[in-house]
């Protein structure tokens, strides 16, 4: 791909999205009329309401009907625009190419449009005089497999994501566009959404008319097996458990279950102390059908769940803390927001110098306040940390090169694409390693207030202001230094700059919060009863921290840790483990060869397989099977402990 530089002519300049002034119409020889420059969006009312009409009838074919209105106050060119930058994917991720069979008319006649050869989410069409309205049609072309993109449509259930399936005029703030939407569903499905309904009769939802801003920010989970549950009964704003599944079966949630949803809001209130919402709606799929997804929206969040999720709460590790991180957002990301990205419209560029927060402190709160709920025992998530401290230890390869600050850029610059080496090249690291600073964070503060202050006061200070208020409040470093230091005094710019942009063999672990929370971190023979739990779901066999190797269940190498012994040996991700030791390859075998060779000279032996191709490896390791553990340092405060016990007051 060309750099951009290259593109900075006067003509490419003209046409940058939110240059202003405007410039003047630029000549396009290959293209049939002058393209116009999109105008910079403003903070003033879109005139007229925007009509949205979806049919989300053709569940055999996965393809959704879009018809909108949109008034217009003028002849000459109009921009419309198919968002690109999409809040919570924090990239230009918009799938424009999704969308097919696009129409405009004018009283009943065909206008040519023509996309914008720089902005290619940008469709301009030429109003003609004496025109107050278009009608403008096109198909949302879901995914049908998974190589194809997220399925956000099955037989039993869809998930309509509102800002993937309309276009909006150009030089508007979102804030300042109305949109009126319905929603045509199969007959007998049921929903769930944020949007306020004002009618829902024979399979059509008709909802209140609401701004661009909110819309794209209120999808909707509907399916032929629903159910609602109210997860704070009398509350002062409902909160509600909206749930599709796969089988009616598979929403048989026990009371006991229940309970524990319900101690999470509790547990969140009593965190934070305000709400910013008016209603929230959780909308989860129970399916192995659905894409997966975790996404948060201000007052709702989309997320699906193994099978067993609600039938078999041992056997579905891997989704307890995803509710607790979603929520959270509600307040952190989506009230409370990076300066940064709190953008006019969905195809201003986003920047995310800030997502150590917006998604490290989250990731930081939805484990605690999972464990506060009682959905995770104290245990799983202690377990949890020590995981995420051997990720970060000091041996750790990547932060030898590349700050954690850095990492805040890789959903623009990776969009989660498949890497040859995580270990080395960090994958978006703001949210694990995020989550290790805030833990180092919440300890000194207890440590240097002799327990009267901890980083709940900061939520509370930060988050839990202006209770109700649910517009956007941003937020700077600044902001962040500034409220910590109003908890507890110190030169919180320096600890964070610190650990956000060291990087060589000197760079500071984010593991400090470990021992200072009275634990630390320990290598046993056996995984902790979390990993062991969590592998076993996922069909995953872990020896990343011994031989360098990870695997799934059919023995074939899915990772390599960079500087590891398989890594030294040449090894990569696609072999398949044939054999070691002369046995029959299995997770076992593996085990015993690495036990086998623990403190002497003999070697492990292993044969591998790719396509057509046998090699065979000697590694010369001897130090055993190594797994985390956080092992109680005696004698020490259980701050982990008291961060993981359940408010009561």
């Amino acid at each position: 791909m060309r750099p951009a530089r290259l593109f900075a002519s006067a003509c490419a300049a003209a046409l940058l999205l939110g240059s202003a002034p405007a410039l003047a119409q630029v000549a396009t020889p290959a293209l049939d009329r002058a393209l116009a420059p999109i105008p910079a969006p403003r903070d003033a009312p879109y005139p007229g309401v925007i009509t949205l009409e979806m049919d989300a009838t053709d569940i055999d074919r996965r393809i959704v009907a879009v018809k909108q209105t949109i008034p217009v106050a003028a002849p000459g060119p109009l921009i419309l625009l198919y968002p690109q930058w999409i809040p919570g994917n924090h990239g230009p991720v918009g799938p424009v190419d999704d969308i097919g069979d696009l129409q405009i008319t004018a009283n009943g006649q065909p206008l040519r449009w023509v996309r914008n050869t720089v902005h290619t989410n940008g469709f301009q069409v030429d109003v003609p005089a004496g025109v107050s309205t278009l009608e403008v049609s096109f198909k949302w072309l879901t995914p049908i497999e998974g190589s194809q993109g997220r399925i956000v449509i099955t037989d039993e259930m869809l998930n309509i994501q509102w800002e993937k399936a309309l276009l909006y005029p150009a030089g508007y703030y979102s804030s300042q566009i109305t949109f009126r939407p319905t929603l045509r569903l199969p007959a007998g499905w049921q929903y769930g959404t944020a949007l306020d309904t004002e009618s829902f009769q024979n399979g059509l939802a008709t909802f209140a008319p609401i701004t661009l801003e909110h819309f794209a920010d209120s999808p909707v989970f509907a399916g032929k097996h629903y159910r609602q549950i109210d997860l704070d009964p009398g509350g002062r704003s409902p909160v509600r458990l909206n749930i599709v599944a796969d089988d009616a079966d598979m929403l048989a949630a026990t009371d006991e279950h229940i309970e524990l949803h319900r101690n999470l809001v509790d547990q969140a209130d009593r965190l934070y102390g305000a709400r910013h919402y008016n209603h929230y709606d959780f909308l989860l799929a129970v399916s192995d059908k659905l894409g997966g997804i975790g996404l948060e929206h201000h007052r709702s969040s989309e997320n699906s769940v193994d099978t067993d999720y609600f039938t078999d709460r041992t056997g579905t590790i891997a989704d307890r803390d995803l509710l607790g991180h979603e929520y959270t957002h509600s307040w952190n990301g989506k009230w409370r927001r990076p300066a940064d990205q709190l953008t006019p419209n969905l195809n201003e560029p986003l920047q995310n110098s800030l997502l150590w927060v917006y998604e490290g402190q989250t990731q930081y709160w939805g484990l605690v306040l999972t464990a506060r709920a009682g959905l995770m025992t104290k245990q799983q998530a202690l377990d949890v940390f020590a995981n995420t401290a051997a990720t970060y230890a000091e041996d750790n390869p990547a932060r030898t090169w590349r700050a954690m600050q850095d990492t805040t850029n890789d959903p623009i610059i990776a969009q989660r694409r498949p890497q040859p080496w995580t270990s080395f090249q960090r994958s978006e690291d703001y949210y694990r390693e995020g989550a290790m600073i805030w833990l180092d964070a919440d300890t000194l503060i207890r440590e240097r207030s002799g327990g009267r202050k901890s980083l709940d006061d900061f939520a509370r200070a930060f988050f839990g202001v202006e209770d109700g208020n649910w517009d956007p409040a941003p937020y700077t470093f600044d902001d962040v230094a500034g409220t910590l230091n109003g908890v507890q005094a110190g030169d919180w710019a320096d600890f964070l700059r610190t650990r956000l942009d060291a990087v060589g063999p000197n760079a500071p672990t984010p593991n400090g919060g470990i021992e200072r929370g009275g634990y630390r971190l320990v290598w046993r023979e056996t995984p902790n009863d979390y990993s062991k739990a969590l592998n076993t779901e996922l069909g995953r066999v872990d020896f990343q921290y011994s031989l360098g190797l990870s695997l799934n269940g059919t023995n074939r190498v899915t990772a390599v840790r960079w500087g590891s012994p398989a890594f030294e040996a040449g090894l990569t991700s696609g072999w398949d483990v044939v054999a070691v030791n002369g046995r029959a390859a299995s997770a076992d075998a593996i085990s015993e060869a690495i036990t086998a060779s623990k403190g002497n000279t003999t070697p492990i032996e292993m044969m591998l397989k790719k396509g057509d191709r046998f090699r065979t490896i000697r590694f010369d390791y001897h130090d055993g099977l190594r797994y985390p553990h956080l092992e109680r340092i005696e004698g020490t405060p259980d701050r982990l402990g008291d961060i993981l016990a359940p408010r009561r007051r």
